[in-house]
């Protein structure tokens, strides 16, 4: 059996005291004979000790020198641990191991270019899709205006005589049911002296029934019905006078009230549609 021993002894002093140092450390050999003293001071005479020792049944006696590599052991067991196979999880055009990554970057990336490019064009459809109702919608009639787009007056709701004022698309309409007094006399106006001239036949699709736009053609006040010097239309904001048919004839109104479009079904007069 192995057994250690130390030999020249030295003299080295330490914080100002002095003190042996601890020799080199030598093997004698189990046999008998020892064998030469080893310098313990680099990792390759370590080694070498250690297999000399372990050959002698070093360890099998539980003796142990210290040293890089002496009391670490690895099992055998280490060795039957497979090593991990990874290329179920890996691209196919990856597998080869002399292939240069850039010479397959193409075909790894296309699927990821392709899931952006449909999804950016998607966000880009849907923000011309956005933008094109934002504009259409304020263009558009408010839902209010959409539902006064037409609407359908009774005949009679209205006494002959009398003018009644009704809501379309925001702008008041005169609906006037005419005498046979007031028919006669528009009638009879002379076209050519009319600052505008129109005759009234031109103007009403029914003799009796005269509907015109209440708004003043001057500077877009409401005119009162049944007043002025005509019997017709009065504006009182500049004095602008107008006929029975709505016809300018007085005051600085350029041209006649604005006749709406509008159609007769039986005793209804539907405003805001036109004559098929």
């Amino acid at each position: 059996m192995g057994s250690l021993t130390r030999s020249a002894a030295s003299v080295k002093t330490v914080v100002g005291r002095s003190s042996k140092a601890i020799a080199p450390l030598s093997i004698t050999s189990s046999l008998g004979s020892p064998d030469a003293a080893i310098d313990h001071k680099t990792i390759d005479s370590l080694q070498l000790a250690t297999e000399k020792a372990s050959r002698t049944g070093l360890f099998v006696s539980g003796l142990a020198v210290k040293g890089v590599n002496v009391t670490s052991r690895r099992h055998a067991s280490t060795y039957d641990v497979p090593y991990p196979n990874f290329d179920e999880c890996r691209r196919k055009s990856t597998l080869d191991a002399k292939v240069a990554s850039r010479d397959t970057e193409p075909e790894r990336v296309a699927f990821t270019r392709a899931v952006k490019g449909v999804a950016f064009g998607s966000f880009g459809l849907w923000g011309a899709k956005e933008g094109v109702q934002l504009l259409l919608y304020s263009k558009s009639m408010s839902m209010a205006t959409r539902a006064l787009a037409a609407i359908e007056i009774s005949m009679n709701d209205i006494p002959e005589g009398t003018t009644k004022t009704y809501e379309w698309r925001t702008r008041p309409v005169f609906v006037r049911h005419r005498t046979k007094a007031e028919i006669d006399r528009e009638k009879a106006v002379v076209v050519s002296e009319l600052r505008d001239p129109e005759h009234d036949d031109v103007r009403v699709k029914r003799d009796e029934w005269s509907v015109v736009i209440g708004v003043c053609t001057h500077l877009g006040c409401a005119p009162i019905a049944g007043a002025g010097e005509y019997s017709g239309y009065y504006c009182p904001c500049h004095g602008s006078h107008y006929d029975a048919s709505g016809r300018i004839r007085k005051g600085p109104a350029p041209r006649n009230l604005d006749v709406p479009p509008y159609v007769f079904k039986g005793d209804t007069i539907v405003v805001g549609e036109e004559e098929k």
